[in-house]
């Protein structure tokens, strides 16, 4: 298949498989309360691992799920996920038990990762070169549009509906979406040099989801916990365990020296950093928008409609200045932060539109610099290993969003109640995004630009090089 071979309804479909899964990320954050009061009875520790299962399984096998696709078909693993994804949410929905709920989650969660780095993968393939930043503009729109409609699904469900209508829907959409992607996207070939490695797979996978267990769940088990402690000793042990195995590989995952490169390393930190400083407004927006506004569910998910119009915009900017990378991050970036420290500003008595106004800064910072940031991780890799750089990436995006809840949550849980810790909160995320911002910046150098890596018997590290 030609890399110019990206038709609009392919691009289409892609971009609508990435916002669903997505979507299931924050639209259950809504329907806590019902769920809470709902004929399961779930304990706190239920309604925990009823929203972070999907999250865990999904960030956990992004890198290995990439990997596959990329050797063994990136269509099949776009259908298949699907197909896992469908399935979990019929599972959720038919759930008599918490732990099937759980269960639902954690297996649409599995979809979800075989589908964020195919599509990305597909897209890579199938545009050609000076239609890649495009591409990835419109993919990365998708990623934060499913956020925002996630929210808005998730408070209507929430007001109007029970909340087995929300994992209802999602069946028959994805069956929707797998005829979509059976029409319109073409198989591209597949890498023979991808390796799935199956030790450094369960190794990394591992090791990510106990580091992520334990950012999760430290704000509720307290971060000197046992639990918390052993969970990222783990991580961090099984971390190294897959270096120490893939350094002295033929055939390993990745190769972790790809971090030698600034720019990739910079890249990766800049994805965290965004996502860090956007989910940490998800988290007290649903809060403060029904508990200090007294908006109801559905008027909340509306209300967080600001955040598309910025996105929107800001991503047609940015992939006018894709030769940019450096000044578009930078900027991007910045506005996130600024923008949560005029969010930590509200109260009570602040008018909707004030609030509304500093979600449009946020949203263009994300509009802004997410684009150049996705295909500054993708581009640092070769092609054949599309699918593996954005499981890398979407990884970064969602080990950042963990982070950012639970600091959030922590700073929160210091204070009395939600009016008295909502500004602490929102400017420590600020100040975090502005410093991070500065090691971003610092990290791309004056126009560096990142070399792909090889791989196999021939690899070597990604260099930097002006144009």
């Amino acid at each position: 298949m030609p890399s110019h071979a990206l038709k609009r309804p392919t691009l289409l479909a892609l971009c609508a498989c990435v916002l669903v899964a997505q979507s299931m990320v924050a639209a259950i954050n809504l329907l806590i309360p019902q769920l809470s009061s709902s004929s399961l009875h779930p304990s706190h520790s239920e309604i925990l691992w009823m929203v972070d299962a999907y999250v865990i399984v999904f960030a956990g096998l992004l890198i290995p799920s990439g990997a596959l696709g990329d050797r063994y078909g990136r269509k099949g693993a776009l259908l298949t996920g699907l197909a896992l994804f469908a399935a979990g949410a019929a599972t959720s929905a038919l759930a008599t038990d918490p732990a099937v709920l759980i269960a639902g989650r954690g297996l649409s969660g599995a979809g979800a990762a075989l589908i964020t780095p195919a599509t990305m993968s597909v897209l890579m393939h199938l545009a050609a070169p000076e239609h890649r930043p495009r591409a990835l503009a419109s993919w990365t729109l998708a990623i934060g549009l499913g956020g925002l409609a996630g929210n808005l699904l998730g408070g209507l469900v929430g007001q109007f509906l029970s909340w087995r209508a929300l994992f209802g829907a999602m069946v028959p959409l994805a069956a929707l979406l797998v005829l979509a992607v059976a029409v319109t996207t073409p198989r591209t070939e597949r890498a023979a040099r991808s390796n799935p490695d199956p030790l450094g797979t369960l190794l990394l996978t591992a090791g990510l989801v106990a580091v992520l267990f334990g950012i999760i769940e430290g704000p509720a088990y307290g971060w000197t916990s046992p639990r918390i402690l052993g969970a990222f000793a783990a991580g961090a042990l099984l971390v190294v365990l897959f270096t120490t195995h893939a350094l002295l590989s033929h055939t390993p995952l990745f190769d972790p020296r790809v971090f030698a490169s600034g720019p990739l390393r910079a890249a990766t930190l800049g994805t965290a950093t965004g996502f860090f400083g956007l989910f940490s407004l998800f988290y007290v927006n649903s809060q403060y928008l029904q508990d200090i506004k007294g908006y109801g569910p559905a008027l909340t998910g509306v209300a967080i409609a600001p955040l598309t119009v910025g996105m929107a915009l800001a991503q047609r900017l940015a992939a006018r200045w894709a030769g940019h990378p450096r000044a578009v991050i930078g900027s991007g970036l910045a506005l996130i932060g600024l923008g949560l420290l005029g969010a930590s500003t509200a109260g009570a008595g602040t008018p909707y539109w004030t609030y509304a106004c500093w979600l449009l800064v946020i949203s263009a910072g994300t509009g802004f610099s997410m684009p150049a940031l996705t295909y500054g991780v993708v581009s640092s890799l070769p092609a054949h290993q599309a699918g593996l750089g954005s499981g890398l990436g979407t990884s970064a995006r969602e080990i950042g969003a963990a982070l950012g809840v639970a600091v959030t949550g922590t700073v929160l849980a210091a204070h009395p109640n939600l009016p008295h810790g909502m500004g602490p909160a929102l400017r420590t995320v600020a100040l975090v995004v502005l410093a991070a911002t500065a090691a971003v910046v610092a990290g791309y150098g004056n126009g560096a630009r990142s070399r792909t890596v090889a791989s196999g018997p021939e690899r070597v590290l990604s260099r930097s090089a002006r144009p």
